[in-house]
């Protein structure tokens, strides 16, 4: 009885990360439509081989060394290639002496296989999110050298520090707290992109000599609209998979409830962006309200399964609010976002920490800003020596010709709407 249990268990528990796993690859679609729609025409088909070419490099990297980096022990470079990430006979009789007793209610447990697979397209979420911080002046070879760096070595030491359970800084010892990522993916993807902002500079333009700020309006609303559902739908795998199992009913209720929280953080987060849109600029600004959904799922993905519905959409909602506020500063400060990656990302991926305190009795706020400050000070450092020395050796900047012509034809030698120039 006890072995067909335990069948079972592996059995739901495995498949619900695979499940999970693909909502959170569909995500990287999401992320493609949505920088697709935010720039201009010119620049559509070097955005979407950037997208489909770091998904490709993080999945790569990661197994090549990065998730041996962030989960495993001893050698750190090529154990993806060479071993089998499954659970042979003497773990399966472990795990089962230690979980007769309990059943469903014992630890989870699942391939091992399943387990890189979910986690590695958490990686290329985090890449995806640099991408449209840089986009429409950076040269694309240029970016993705910097892919293989943060998928295979940047993001996963600081993961290996917090959901590694490594003990360097202590990170562990201290219960920082983040259930899905709004930190160890979100915050960590913004930081990395703004190393890369501030050596790139803001678009041609962007910036009027007496320091005004001009819009530069993005050419397909529909299909950055299409982007924001594509990515809300992906994060019910992005929080619901960091249950990290399915079986028993306790857990099968915390799923529920983070699926739940998740959907009504994102909703707070639109109509509060809507609104705050409406009462500043006096227009119902759709890439506002776009941000804000994003921006409640990123605020509650530090911790989903705890808050009430009401306090999640509160919860969301803050986030909604504080996007709205952190793009336009940003803009003051000449720090050009595209697509506002490192307000949503980043500011809000710092709220969504804070948030934890809210609903967790476990965490404490020291752990969590001592969290906070780690990530972001790695990231930063070391992506900016990467991005420093990038600039030196290849430049990382396509030229102002090319930025003017756009970078599709300059990088990939098509246009994504070639029926639509005129001659």
């Amino acid at each position: 009885m006890e072995n067909q249990i335990f069948e079972l268990q592996y059995a739901l528990d495995t498949f619900y990360f695979l499940i999970c796993g693909a909502l959170v690859m569909w995500m990287a679609a999401g992320f493609a439509m949505l920088e697709a729609g935010l720039v201009r025409s010119k620049n559509t088909t070097e955005i979407l081989t950037k997208n489909v070419a770091l998904f490709a490099v993080a999945c790569t990297m990661y197994l090549i060394c990065g998730y041996q980096i962030m989960y495993g022990s001893g050698g750190y470079f090529l154990s993806g290639l060479t071993t089998t990430l499954k659970m042979d006979d003497a773990a399966i009789a472990g795990v089962l002496a230690e979980s007769a007793d309990a059943g469903f209610g014992g630890d989870a447990v699942y391939s091992g296989a399943s387990d890189f697979f979910f986690q590695v397209v958490f990686v290329a979420t985090a890449m995806s999110i640099v991408s449209g911080a840089v986009a429409e002046r950076m040269k694309l070879w240029a970016f993705l050298a910097f892919a293989v760096v943060m998928t295979g070595i940047i993001y996963p030491f600081e993961g290996s520090w917090t959901w590694g359970g490594n003990s360097v800084f202590g990170l562990y010892s201290l219960n920082y707290s983040d259930y899905a990522g709004s930190g160890i993916v979100h915050l960590a993807g913004a930081t990395a992109a703004l190393a890369g902002v501030i050596l790139l500079g803001p678009r041609k333009g962007k910036y009027t000599s007496s320091g005004q700020t001009r819009a530069i309006p993005g050419a397909n609303l529909p299909l950055a609209t299409l982007g924001t559902f594509i990515l809300w739908m992906g994060w019910f795998g992005f929080n619901g998979g960091s249950t990290l199992k399915l079986g028993g009913i306790g857990v099968a209720n915390e799923v529920a409830n983070v699926f739940l929280n998740t959907n009504a953080a994102a909703a707070g987060g639109l109509i509060a962006a809507l609104i705050m849109a409406r009462l500043w600029f006096g227009k119902a600004d759709l890439t506002m309200a776009l941000n804000g959904a994003l921006a409640g799922l990123v605020a509650i993905t530090a911790e989903p399964a705890d808050p009430t519905p009401l306090l999640a959409t509160i919860i969301g909602a803050i986030g909604g609010v504080i996007v709205v506020a952190s793009i336009v500063t940003l803009d003051k400060l000449r720090i050009d976002d595209p697509v506002g990656a490192i307000s949503v990302h980043g500011t809000v991926g710092i709220f969504g920490i804070f948030a934890v305190l809210l609903s967790d009795p476990d965490a404490n706020f020291m752990g969590q800003l001592i969290g906070m400050l780690t990530i972001m000070g790695w990231v930063f450092a070391v992506s900016f020596v990467v991005w420093f020395a990038l600039k030196a050796a290849m430049g990382i900047r396509v030229s102002d010709e090319e930025e003017e012509e756009g970078v599709d034809f300059a990088e990939c030698g098509m246009e994504a709407y070639p029926e639509f120039v005129t001659q």
